[in-house]
């Protein structure tokens, strides 16, 4: 079954209760039994069924089970959010005393979260660039998770995921992917050897921006070590799902960061056009770099896509001949920046990505304002810097929206 086929049939058949080619939204919070007996052993495990949502919800398992195919997972757990999906996957097996590596092109609300981390204790160390060989030396005896994205954002680093999940594993540490930016259609970073994988589903997989969502995928295949990981071993018992069951039955349950069903229902029906959609923002967004490239106004065009990327090779690689739909453009001063912005009529002045409408933003003023100027720098973000999400309008309307905007400067 090939990707697009698989968006439509991968664990997938609508609702055979009615025959519905999409799947209900259970828009209800709990759900009743017919015996006290009944909702004991589905309370305890013994029996599958539908508690309460924050738990568990028809609607909301239906998409866990088509994202865990599409990563090839051996299952999901969807979240209120991606930062939900982040916070619950990494505090699913930490503890006080421990640490991340990180690469410093992470999201910079990601890196704001692991910042945040400290006082409960957990360690984050951001690293100037995501190279295998930095992260080695890096690692010490705290360290448990390496957590790098797929494509970073704004700083659009690639990392080599097999090479990092070797290296994780030789160190008995877990490898953490964030696939926000690349989708599965592009990697699959579980295939790589990567453990965990997140997705900011508000992103590409939802398409049109109208639902908040996360999802955390496990490949199943962890080797986990109880020394390094002691709050795993209770759940060693459940072998492939020792990690998602760990997750639903505390930091899931006690957080409370649920997906809602509508949010779900809504990102379910986007997802059935990802493949479709990345091909087009792929391609529009490497046509634009090429065309960007070439301005006199913009000084330095950042996109992995074009074969002088200092990524270029490793992200065709991955990433099966495509490059993603994010680029940055910079134009010699934040006025600059501001008056290419004010100046575009199609391009929306938003610090979303993913969108179908292409988006822009100024990451300096607004996504990395609380960030100092040397963190801003190591994540790629400078004063002049702009970010374009590429959307699905036509290649030749975003490319003239682009030049009427920089001829005035």
């Amino acid at each position: 079954m090939k990707f697009n086929t698989s968006l439509l049939h991968g664990n997938f058949k609508g609702d055979p209760k009615s025959g519905a080619t999409t799947i209900p939204i259970y828009q209800s919070t709990a759900f009743a039994h017919e015996t006290a007996e009944e909702l004991e052993r589905i309370f305890t495990g013994h029996e599958p069924g539908f508690l309460y949502t924050r738990l568990n919800n028809p609607t909301i398992e239906s998409f866990e089970r088509r994202i865990a195919f599409l990563e090839k997972g051996v299952g999901a757990v969807s979240c209120a959010s991606g930062m939900a999906a982040i916070s619950m996957a990494v505090l699913t097996c930490l503890q006080s005393g421990d640490e991340i590596l990180a690469g410093s092109g992470i999201f910079g609300g990601t890196y704001a979260l692991f910042e945040g981390f400290k006082p409960l204790g957990i360690q984050a160390s951001f690293l100037k660039e995501s190279t295998v060989e930095g992260f080695e030396a890096a690692i010490t005896d705290r360290t448990r998770i390496i957590f790098v994205e797929s494509l970073g954002n704004p700083k659009l680093d690639v990392p080599d995921i097999k090479q990092l999940a070797e290296l994780a594993h030789a160190k008995r540490i877990l490898l953490i992917v964030d696939n926000t930016c690349t989708t599965p259609y592009l990697i699959r970073p579980l295939e790589l050897g990567a453990d965990i994988v997140i997705h900011s589903t508000s992103k590409y997989i939802n398409g049109s921006s109208n639902s908040i969502g996360g999802i955390i995928i496990a490949n199943g295949r962890t080797n986990w070590d109880v020394k390094k990981f002691p709050s795993i071993k209770p759940y060693k018992k459940f072998g492939q799902f020792t990690y998602l069951a760990k997750l639903r039955q505390t930091t899931f349950k006690d957080f409370g960061t649920c997906s809602a069903p509508m949010n779900v229902y809504l990102t379910s029906l986007g997802l059935e056009t990802l493949g479709i959609r990345m091909d087009r923002i792929c391609d529009n967004a490497l046509a634009l770099a090429k065309f960007l490239k070439e301005q006199p106004q913009v000084s330095f065009v950042n996109y992995p896509g074009l074969e002088d990327n200092p990524y270029h090779e490793i992200a065709r690689e991955q990433f099966s001949g495509k490059f993603g739909g994010l680029l940055t453009l910079r134009v010699g001063s934040k006025k600059n920046a501001f008056r290419v912005i004010n100046n575009l009529q199609y391009a929306l002045n938003a610090s979303n990505i993913g969108d179908a409408r292409t988006l822009v933003v100024h990451p300096a003023s607004t996504i990395y304002a609380g960030n100092t100027l040397e963190e801003r720098e190591k994540m790629g973000v400078y004063e002049d810097l702009i970010r374009v999400s590429v959307g699905l309008e036509d290649a030749e309307d975003i490319i003239e929206d682009f030049l009427q905007a920089l001829v005035s400067l």
